[in-house]
């Protein structure tokens, strides 16, 4: 099926034909002009559905004055936004996700209902705290009572007040999820003095909510009544009430019970503390050496949280109230993580953390209440790119009471410090080392983003998923969760356990980071996890126990410098470090002598391809978590590597193909080194490039070099050729690649174009007579070109000579004169023997700079054909598109694993507007910014005229020559629709270890691959 021309390709994407519409008319022309200008307008056929099409205005329209709201709002858009695009981009996304009038006044009436249900659940009257016959046969506790021996008594009495709290009040709640926090305040005469202790006050709050949530679950107003756990914290959790009917999915109330503000004593609740007794917890008769008990920090905070609601609404009210940018600040904050997943599971930064962050800002001065939302965001992403909390902690506390504890008492006992205004309670309690880092990261890369001003900054930043499973190059899962338990015990993490409640996952989560960090060491630069959401849970069932809370899943950002050295050196062998070094490695760890003549200790990992290479980390994950953690090789599925096998050639098993491309191209470096050096041409070679996917690594399956056997052939020795025998095998076909040689310029070529070809021709055979004679190569000339065996491989060189290009263009037209004019042979010519070569050698150089995007390109084609699309597209069009990935990887990094590149590149293709933007793949950073503006600018211009697909590279601003012969509009939307729907296939799989599933290529069985 032959290609249609570019108009014919953008009509039938639409079933209707595009009409671009006329400029407006000169003022000069009369009435009739203009009747009939709009005459045409009237008959013109309506556009293409989905192409962007210009404004039109009236000249006087078009020259009006602007009003004073206007020169107000331009001035207002320069000082606040560095573009009114970006304005109106946020100002769209505010509209979204903010709650309208109507939702919040259906949300104000059921909240004034849930409130009545409350005071007006009954009393129970007073029993022990391990008596619980009391309760009800049709709800559980959410809580896991361990041990269940505990002293106290509780009774149940209505809140003695009920507050909303969090982001409803202060009007930062975003959609789709609406949640309202809803403090209940526990009257003083359920609670006694050492309710802190032992996880008393704890079991007391789970209890409180048991019996509300008896008395609610029979009440018709509400449609769901379940339990969840407060930020994923297993001591606390809360109560999730949602309307019956059609406001079911309107809002999800949350109850929490806090104790009266001022009932605990702050100083018996500090990170240096003890409150959870080891005798009581581990059963155990306390030690006889009088050494002091652990200190709880944890759980000191998560009950100084709850006595902190109102004060933390109060000074956000203060602070955010009339603040209108403030609040489009935070809106936009709690966007930005939701995209990244930085919100989600148990310590993860939530949408509280970052108001109050803002508040940290605005009392310190680095942010104005005057400022715009835009400008909030950047302040804090700066703040958040440059400050490591996890060093110097903050504190929006201005007291100078020297009973206060200090910062560093805090840095002992968490990562991340963040104090409140009270000085006691540290906000960042839960958030992990490894997150904050990640979260560093994440603001960085929105910075440079930010900071370059990009057309589609707003889409990268704040409208584009990342996903774990797209933003890391290797994951890796754990599972059954139970086996950290095993971990904690090898570890030694008693105290751990103790603060955490038993939480074993989040006792191991710290040290096991840290071990696995220090083992990477340089292969890595960043180490995040994934803890996912406890799912909610119905009133009748026990809490989840905390191995049935998923899979914990570590992303690893890999160095692409040092991932794939196969060597981890250690200290020399006299040194005090190097028993250090043994201990930690364990049998991996041997005495090795250099060529220096050093003995040191190494580790040396097996690997002998590439492919193997890249995936040394799974070997030091794997035996670091088997030596030190007890977690055995079994319970670590790790996925680096699983689409590898599908460019592995039929007798590879380990291999991917990198190695077999790097001995062609250098057969192909030698055989330029032949032709530099050649003796007795007439003309001096100026330049040898190559203009095959072998020589710039983007061949799906490199070529086997093939040595002629002399007993499957019959010499011609009169031709010097081998006949095939026909009774043996048929010989192995050897695909030539194309080699460009360039002559230098002279005087003496021809001016004719078909004395040029007999020039060309006459090279092409003193080229073969002197690579026969000079170096005894096998070749085999003809009038275009020139075959060469070496080593196994043909080359096929073509002789160049640079303006026979211009001399096709060199029309006479019937009066004599000469015009030069793109012709079809003119445009072929100069497209095989300048701009192939030309990218060749451009995407030879990027795959020496991030070696990860041979195996991208190679699976991108791989797919591609396995769906029956590779006819649509040409090998430079889809290795244009992978490049994109590595030079514009926005808001990603470079990929370093052929994985992560290729679920890129789906989603690159999926969501891509091709229709109404180019494709900008900006080799060697040639392209200024205000050149790609000039780009997209002449392309709204001439979009009728392009092909479907464009692709710009500063060698080809304006014709997209890869994409002129296809695809067709019909097939690049079948690839769009197959990227689409393979993506979620192939990222589920990829994060689901265990579920069904298989990755195989075959079309249209299963279109993730």
């Amino acid at each position: 099926m032959g290609p249609a021309p570019a108009g014919k390709q953008l009509r039938g994407a639409t079933g209707g034909p595009e009409v671009m519409e006329p400029a407006l008319e000169d003022e000069g022309k009369g009435k009739e002009g203009k009747k009939a200008s709009s005459r045409k307008r009237t008959l013109a056929e309506p556009p293409a559905k989905g192409l962007l099409q210009p404004v039109k205005l009236s000249r006087a329209e078009l020259y009006k004055e602007p009003t004073n709201e206007e020169l107000n709002r331009l001035r207002e858009t320069e000082i606040l936004f560095h573009s009114s695009l970006l304005r109106l981009q946020v100002e769209e996304l505010l509209k979204e996700v903010r709650l309208s009038e109507k939702k919040k006044d259906r949300i104000d009436a059921f909240l004034q209902e849930v409130n009545q249900r409350v005071m007006r659940v009954p009393s129970v009257p007073e029993t022990e705290l391990t008596d619980q016959a009391w309760l009800p046969a049709g709800v559980r506790v959410p809580l896991h009572q361990v041990p269940y021996a505990v002293k106290g008594c509780f009774r149940f009495l209505p809140p003695a007040q009920v507050v909303i709290v969090g982001s409803y009040l202060l009007g930062t709640c975003i959609r789709p999820d609406v949640n309202v926090d809803v403090a209940l305040t526990m009257p003083r005469e359920i609670l006694q003095d050492k309710d802190g202790l032992n996880q008393r006050y704890f079991r007391k709050r789970a209890l409180y909510l048991a019996h509300l949530a008896h008395h609610l679950a029979q009440d018709p107003l509400f449609g769901s009544v379940r339990f969840s756990y407060t930020n994923g914290c297993h001591l606390k959790p809360s109560l999730l009430l949602r309307p019956r009917g059609k406001d079911e999915r309107l809002v999800t109330v949350r109850l929490h019970p806090c104790p009266p503000p001022d009932f605990f004593r702050p100083c018996r609740l500090l990170p240096t503390k003890n409150n959870v007794r080891s005798a009581w917890y581990r059963g155990q008769s306390p030690a006889g050496d009088g050494s002091p008990e652990p200190p709880t920090p944890h759980y000191n905070t998560w009950v100084l949280q709850d006595t902190a609601l109102e004060s933390h609404l109060q000074l956000l009210s203060t602070m955010l109230g009339s603040a209108q940018g403030l609040k489009d600040g935070v809106a936009l904050l709690k966007v930005w993580l939701r995209q990244r997943e930085l919100d989600k599971g148990q310590g993860g930064l939530t949408g509280f953390l970052v108001s109050m962050l803002v508040v940290f800002l605005v009392s310190t001065r680095k942010i104005h209440t005057t400022m715009s939302g835009y400008q909030v965001l950047r302040s804090v992403l700066q703040f958040l790119a440059t400050t490591d909390l996890t060093v110097n902690g903050i504190s929006l506390c201005l007291s100078s009471d020297p009973s206060l504890p200090a910062l560093a008492d805090f840095h002992q006992a968490f990562s991340v410090v963040f104090l409140d205004s009270s000085g006691r309670l540290n906000l960042c309690a839960d958030v992990t080392a490894s997150t904050y880092h990640q979260v560093q990261h994440e603001a960085r890369l929105s910075m440079m983003l930010l900071d370059s001003k990009a057309d589609d900054g707003f889409q990268l930043l704040l409208m584009t998923p990342k996903p774990m499973i797209r933003a890391f190059d290797h994951v890796l899962h754990l599972r059954p969760l139970s086996r950290l338990q095993a971990a904690c015990h090898r570890l030694k993490l008693w105290p751990e356990l103790q603060d955490n409640g038993g939480d074993y996952v989040s006792a191991a989560l710290g040290p096991l980071i840290t071990l696995l960090e220090q083992g990477l060491g340089t292969r890595l630069h960043l180490l995040a996890h994934s803890r996912p959401p406890v799912p909610e849970w119905d009133i009748s069932q026990d809490p989840p126990k905390h191995k049935d809370s998923g899979t914990l899943t570590l992303g690893l950002l890999l160095r692409p410098e040092g991932l794939t050295s196969i060597l981890e050196l250690g200290p020399e062998a006299d040194q005090p470090e190097a028993a250090e070094f043994r201990q930690f490695w364990g049998s991996r760890s041997e005495l090795r002598r250099f060529q220096d003549g050093a003995i040191r200790e190494a580790v040396v990992w097996d690997a002998a391809s590439m492919s193997q290479k890249r995936l040394i980390p799974h070997q030091v994950v794997t035996h670091l978590l088997a030596l030190h953690a007890d977690i055995p090789e079994t319970c670590v599925h790790y996925v680096g590597g699983p689409l590898d096998a599908l460019i592995q050639g039929l007798k590879e098993t380990s291999s991917t193909g990198e190695e077999a491309l790097a001995v062609a191209v250098r057969c192909y470096d030698d055989l330029s080194r032949l032709l530099w050096g050649l003796e007795g041409l007439p003309l001096t070679v100026s330049a040898v490039q190559g203009a095959h996917p072998v020589l710039r690594y983007t061949e799906v399956f490199p070529p086997t070099p093939v040595q002629p056997a002399s007993s499957f052939y019959e010499p011609l020795r009169e031709r010097s050729s081998l006949l095939p025998r026909p009774d043996k095998p048929c010989p192995a076909y050897v695909e030539p690649m194309p080699v460009v040689c360039h002559l230098e310029g002279s005087g003496q070529w021809p001016q004719d174009a078909e004395a040029v070809r007999r020039v060309r021709a006459a090279f092409q055979l003193r080229l073969a007579e002197l690579l026969t004679q000079q170096h005894g190569l096998q070749c085999r000339a003809t009038a275009t070109h020139t075959d060469v065996l070496k080593d196994g491989f043909v080359f096929r060189i073509r002789v160049a000579y640079h303006r026979e290009p211009q001399i096709l263009r060199e029309v006479q037209s019937p009066e004599g004169l000469n015009s030069l004019r793109d012709t079809p042979a003119s445009l072929c010519l100069e497209r095989d023997t300048r701009q192939l070569p030309l990218l060749t050698s451009v995407l030879h150089g990027l795959q020496q700079q991030h070696p990860a995007f041979s195996g991208v390109a190679r699976l991108a084609k791989r797919w591609v054909r396995a769906q029956l699309l590779g006819e649509g597209f040409t090998d430079e069009s889809l290795d244009l598109v992978a490049a994109a990935l590595f030079l514009h990887p926005e808001p990603f990094t470079p990929p370093s694993s052929p994985q992560v590149g290729f679920l890129r590149f789906l989603f690159l293709v999926s969501t891509f507007d091709w229709k109404n933007n180019p494709l900008i793949v900006n080799l060697n950073n040639e392209l200024t910014a205000e050149e790609q503006v000039e780009i997209r600018s002449a392309f709204l211009a001439a979009r009728a005229q392009l092909p479907v697909m464009v692709i710009v590279t500063p060698q080809d601003r304006k014709n997209s020559v890869w994409t002129q012969d296809g695809p067709s509009a019909q097939i690049l939307q079948q690839l769009v629709v197959l990227a689409a729907e393979a993506l979620p296939v192939l990222e589920k799989q990829l994060m689901d270890p265990w579920g069904p599933g298989d990755i195989r290529l075959g079309p249209r069985e299963n279109v993730a691959l």
